[in-house]
């Protein structure tokens, strides 16, 4: 379908919700678009999520639409028993989405936004055994920061969801073994730019590791990689920054996504 046809199929639900619903709708259509802009994304599969300010509740794709097609309206709200609420067109959502995404959601309101890809690199490096290596500036962003869950199957099992908690722990990233990449923000721009940067670390990872092999590579001291770890940290809302730019680009290319 095109855009159009979406935005007729899913009419805008902006005077239906409250001001902050309808802020937090459009910047998780917006993290869809460039999920797909920046070759992230993986079909009609894998998803991102959004908590509803002040409910317990949380915004996830339509099962059908590609990531391109997702818009403010379209995003379908769901509690944390998996009830569907206001959902307006013909699609529902992915109970493998759900599984992830209500974990996550559940375990802590600190976390407004829940991305989860299956990009090729993503995959490849969480088959690694070695996992994600600081032999980067970005990737030293996550030394000792990056969680890892083994994988189980398709997340169909809601008792998976506090295993994978576990495993998150304190973390705002996480390698999903066999499967691909979750991140976790307080914004959807924070969660954003932990993937996008993850992207970058895994693709520069297997690059490196194709040219010297796991020997040849050059990895700074535990002490720099601690150190660098936490210059990143003590300036946690430079996402922000970049979070306006997106949505320039956004609104250039195509602005369905807020509609």
């Amino acid at each position: 379908m095109a855009n159009a046809e979406i935005v007729e199929l899913y009419p805008s639900v902006q005077d239906q919700v409250s001001a902050e619903e309808w802020e937090m709708r459009v910047n998780l259509a917006a993290a869809y678009r460039l999920v797909e802009l920046y070759d992230m994304s993986d079909m009609t599969r894998t998803h991102i999520s959004a908590h509803v300010p002040g409910e317990d509740t949380f915004l996830l794709n339509p099962y059908g639409l590609m990531f391109s097609e997702v818009t403010a309206s379209s995003l379908i709200k769901v509690d944390q028993d998996g009830n569907e609420i206001n959902n307006t067109g013909p699609y529902k959502i992915n109970a493998a989405g759900f599984t992830i995404h209500s974990a996550v959601h559940g375990h802590s309101k600190e976390f407004a936004c829940v991305l989860h890809t299956h990009s090729e690199a993503g995959m490849a490096l969480s088959a690694m055994d070695c996992g994600l290596l600081p032999i980067s500036q970005h990737s030293m962003r996550f030394y000792n920061r990056i969680a890892y869950h083994d994988y189980e199957g398709i997340a169909l099992d809601l008792d998976e969801r506090a295993r994978l908690i576990n495993d998150l722990g304190d973390n705002k990233a996480m390698i999903l073994r066999n499967h691909g990449f979750l991140t976790a923000g307080r914004t959807v721009a924070e969660a954003f730019s932990l993937v996008f940067y993850l992207e970058k670390c895994a693709k520069s990872q297997i690059q490196a590791m194709s040219a010297v092999g796991l020997d040849g590579l050059v990895t700074p001291s535990p002490e720099v990689c601690e150190h660098t770890a936490q210059q990143f940290e003590r300036n946690p809302n430079f996402s922000n920054l970049d979070w306006p730019g997106h949505l320039r680009r956004l609104d250039a290319l195509d602005p369905s996504y807020a509609s």
